[in-house]
């Protein structure tokens, strides 16, 4: 049974910064992609990164130059820098982990940034 834990969330002043983990656990299969979702109160889950075994990432335009995801794959562990944050980046922060097809949820991290 693959586990997600993630970390890192908080309360941060406009223009701060934040790091967010999380953590794989379970039968997890090395080439795989790891992800950041995040949404917001009356708002669709939106992607805002992903990177795969391989290293390849894919932003949001509304995050790019701004946040950098990264990944540890010796500790199936994916980080994601926040940086610049602005009030709309506002939203409970999901890691995701996709794997043979089959997608896997981290419980949500709330990201509050004050303005």
């Amino acid at each position: 049974q693959v586990q997600l834990v993630e970390s890192g969330g908080g309360l941060v002043q406009a223009g701060g910064s934040l790091r967010l983990s999380c953590a794989a656990s379970g039968i997890i299969f090395r080439i795989n992609t790891m992800g950041w979702y995040r949404q917001a109160p009356g708002k669709q889950r939106e992607l805002v990164a992903r990177i795969t075994s391989g290293g390849s990432t894919d932003y949001a335009d509304s995050v790019k130059g701004r946040f950098t995801i990264s990944r540890d794959n010796a500790k199936n562990t994916v980080y994601l820098q926040m940086n610049s944050l602005k009030p709309e980046d506002q939203a409970a922060y999901y890691c995701n982990l996709l794997v043979l097809g089959n997608n896997y949820w981290g419980q949500g991290t709330q990201v509050t940034v004050s303005s």
